[in-house]
């Protein structure tokens, strides 16, 4: 595992990701339940962390949430996220234009990171949230990525994956995901068929740079109930124009260099 490579620091984080992924605050107990570390060292990990502001305890209630540090390290790496920068107009005039929600992401650590989120004229409550991580083989902009990246990159990704099943129309294979894969690659864009919440449906398309590397992925996302795969396949040729803006706002951009030797290192 990365964490035990990485020593303190990165037990440390993986602290920091697990009371993150509650949404809410927590008790030590709970982070205990979900942790792979003994007590004590849970509870030093936890209490340092405290000390540092990177979690805040409330006395009254027993609980940790992200601490003020936390959070502002987080807004400081935001506001300086170039991708999010070069791609807000583009995402903000596609949000307008169709009255759905768009988002916008990456793949990090064999996870889909969402970078940005434009609400819909009127929200549907969904999962998704700019900062938070879901499932690649389960959502339109993982899976489209998926399908853009090299082979080699993505048989890593794929093989991070834990397919849980989130809903009946979830992928839980790797052979139905790699089928997938090879069906997004003909049409060029990829559909959430309600696979990680019912009755939530996408769109997405890849964020590609002139030599061919993927840089996220942009989607328009509704509901079962507002709309159809179909209705949202006839945007994809609006999707593509943001994707392609987005792209060629970013040649700019001195991106770090991202070898398959990254894509492995992320899943040890």
């Amino acid at each position: 595992m990365t964490t035990r490579r990485d020593g303190t620091v990165g037990k440390a984080l993986d602290v920091l990701d697990q009371v993150a992924d509650f949404g809410r605050p927590v008790r030590f107990s709970e982070v205990l339940e979900r942790a792979d570390y003994p007590k004590p060292t849970l509870y030093r990990l936890m209490q340092t962390l405290t000390h540092q502001g990177m979690l805040q305890f409330d006395a009254e209630r027993q609980t940790y949430s992200p601490g003020a540090r936390l959070v502002r390290l987080a807004h400081t790496a935001w506001a300086q996220s170039s991708l999010v920068q070069v791609a807000s107009p583009h995402i903000q005039k596609l949000s307008a234009e169709t009255g759905e929600t768009v988002h916008l992401a990456q793949i990090d650590a064999g996870q889909v990171l969402y970078l940005d989120k434009r609400n819909a004229a009127e929200p549907v409550p969904m999962y998704s949230q700019a900062g938070r991580v879901g499932p690649v083989y389960c959502t339109g902009v993982g899976k489209v990525m998926l399908a853009h990246l090299p082979d080699d990159q993505a048989q890593n990704v794929i093989s991070q994956q834990s397919f849980h099943r989130f809903t009946p129309q979830t992928i839980t294979t790797a052979a139905a995901l790699e089928q997938e894969i090879r069906a997004i690659r003909a049409d060029g864009f990829a559909f959430d068929r309600e696979e990680h919440e019912p009755g939530i449906i996408c769109v997405a398309l890849p964020v590609i740079s002139d030599n061919g590397r993927v840089l996220g992925a942009v989607s328009v996302t509704s509901t079962t109930q507002r709309t159809s795969l179909a209705a949202l396949q006839a945007l994809a040729p609006r999707v593509c124009d943001a994707a392609q803006a987005i792209a060629r706002d970013a040649q700019s951009w001195s991106f770090p260099a991202q070898t398959t030797q990254e894509f492995k290192l992320a899943g040890e």
